[in-house]
C-alpha cells in the first residue's frame, strides 16, 4: 500500500508541475490526426515481490510507434528490455536473482489537453512478456524461459520541444498474469488483488510526430475561435448577385419626385405605382416605397374628387387562396399610408389580386419581384 500512494504522489507531482510549464510555453501546432515514433530509456522495478529490492541494476530501453485518430485519443504499440534484480537468502547465504524481461504492449493513450506544450495523458492496455529468472528462489523456475501477459495503467506526459519533437516521462503499473517473474512462485499483490506480480516502468524518452493530418482548431478554443472568413468572396457574391445598390440616397429621390409633381398630374385609369414593390412573403413597405407614395398621396389631396380602388398583387409563388390573402395586405398597407397622409378613407377601397395578373410570366427573381406590386384604378 506504501509503494502505491508513492506512486500516485510521483504521478501527480508530474501532472501537476506540467500543467504550470504550461502556462509559460505555448507554441506549435496540432494535428488531428498523426503517426507518431518513440524510443529511450525506461527503470523496470518491480513492486510486489517476494525478493528485497536492492542496487541500481535495474535498466531498459524501448520503441513504440503509435497512431493518433484525433487531438486527444491515440493507440500505441510499444516494445521494450527490461533488467531487473532482487535479493534473497537461504542459511545466511545471499543470492540475487536477475530477471530479463521482452514486452511487447498494445496501449490506449488519452490526452488531457492536447493543446498545451506539456500535456499529461493516460495510458492503459494489455501486453504480452517474455522472460527469464537467473538463480531464482523457486528452483523449478531458475534458467526458464516463459510467456504471459500483462495489464497496464499509468500515466505520463509529453513536453513539447520542437514543431515535431516531444520529451516523454512516464509511469506505468504492470499486473502479470503469474507470480513468477521474479524467480519466487506464488508471492505477490496485484493491481486488482491476487498473488500475481506487480512491477512498474519509469520512462524518459523522445517522441517524434509525423504524417499528420489537417490542422486543429480545438486549440483555438483557449484564445476564442477567430472565424475563417473569406471576405473577397463574400464581397463577390453581394456583387454578382445584388438587385439594388447598398447605399440609396431616399432623400434625393423624394426631391425629384416632388419637383416634377409640381407639374399637372393626368390620371389614367389604370395607375401602376412604380417601385412600391414587396420583399418575399412580406406585406410591410421597403423604404424606397415612401417617396413614391408620398407623390401619390399629393396628386390625390390635389384631385379631391378621385375615388380609388388599390389593387395588392403577388408573385406565382404559393396557393391562390393564401396569395390573395397576401395581397389584400399589402393593399391595405397602402391604404393606411395613405390615410395618415391625409387622404378620406371613404375615397379608398382595397382588393387582392393575387397571382391572377401578372406582369411577368418567367419565373426568375427579378420578375417576381416587379410582380409583388400595387396598383391604382380610377373609379
Amino acid at each position: 500500500m506504501k509503494k502505491i500512494l508513492v506512486l500516485l504522489t510521483v504521478v501527480l507531482s508530474l501532472v501537476m508541475f506540467s500543467s504550470s510549464y504550461a502556462q509559460y510555453s505555448k507554441y506549435g501546432t496540432l494535428a488531428q490526426d498523426s503517426w507518431a515514433f518513440g524510443f529511450g530509456f525506461t527503470h523496470p522495478r518491480l513492486v510486489s515481490t517476494g525478493l528485497e529490492v536492492t542496487g541500481n541494476s535495474f535498466y531498459g530501453g524501448y520503441l513504440s510507434i503509435q497512431r493518433n485518430f484525433s487531438e486527444h485519443v491515440g493507440l500505441r504499440l510499444r516494445g521494450s528490455f527490461n533488467h531487473f534484480t532482487g535479493d534473497w537468502s537461504n542459511a545466511g547465504v545471499v543470492t540475487t536473482t536477475k530477471t530479463n524481461l521482452i514486452a511487447g504492449d498494445l496501449d490506449l493513450q488519452y490526452y488531457f489537453v492536447p493543446c498545451e506544450p506539456v500535456s499529461p495523458y493516460l495510458v492503459f492496455g494489455v501486453g504480452f512478456i517474455y522472460f527469464k529468472p537467473e538463480n531464482a528462489q523457486t528452483p523449478s523456475l531458475d534458467e526458464e524461459n516463459f510467456t504471459d501477459y500483462q495489464w497496464n495503467l499509468g500515466l505520463g506526459a509529453e513536453w513539447r520541444i520542437s514543431e515535431d519533437w516531444r520529451i516523454k516521462s512516464e509511469v506505468v503499473y504492470r499486473t502479470v498474469s503469474n507470480s513468477k517473474i521474479d524467480g519466487f512462485y506464488d508471492y505477490g499483490n496485484g493491481l486488482i488483488g491476487g498473488s500475481n506480480d506487480t512491477w512498474m516502468n519509469i520512462d524518459l524518452g523522445f517522441v517524434y510526430y509525423f504524417g499528420k493530418g489537417e490542422q486543429s482548431r480545438i486549440c483555438d478554443l483557449y484564445e476564442g475561435i477567430e472565424p475563417k472568413v473569406d471576405y473577397d468572396r463574400i464581397e463577390d457574391i453581394v456583387k454578382r448577385y445584388a438587385t439594388e445598390p447598398t447605399e440609396v440616397d431616399y432623400n434625393r429621390i423624394e426631391d425629384i419626385i416632388k419637383k416634377h409633381s409640381q407639374k399637372p398630374v393626368t390620371v389614367s385609369d389604370k395607375w401602376v405605382l412604380v417601385g412600391v414593390n414587396f420583399d418575399f412573403n412580406k406585406a410591410t413597405l421597403r423604404p424606397e416605397s415612401y417617396p413614391i407614395l408620398y407623390n401619390a398621396a399629393e396628386v390625390l389631396l390635389k384631385n379631391p374628387d378621385i375615388k380609388v380602388e388599390i389593387q395588392g398583387h403577388t408573385d406565382q409563388i404559393g396557393s391562390d387562396s393564401y396569395n390573395d390573402k397576401l395581397s389584400l395586405k399589402r393593399a391595405e398597407t397602402v391604404k393606411q399610408f395613405l390615410v395618415a397622409k391625409g387622404i378620406d378613407a371613404g375615397r379608398l377601397t382595397t382588393v387582392g389580386k393575387g397571382k391572377r395578373e401578372l406582369l411577368f410570366k418567367d419565373n426568375s427573381e427579378q420578375s417576381r419581384f416587379f410582380n409583388r406590386r400595387i396598383e391604382f384604378h380610377v373609379k
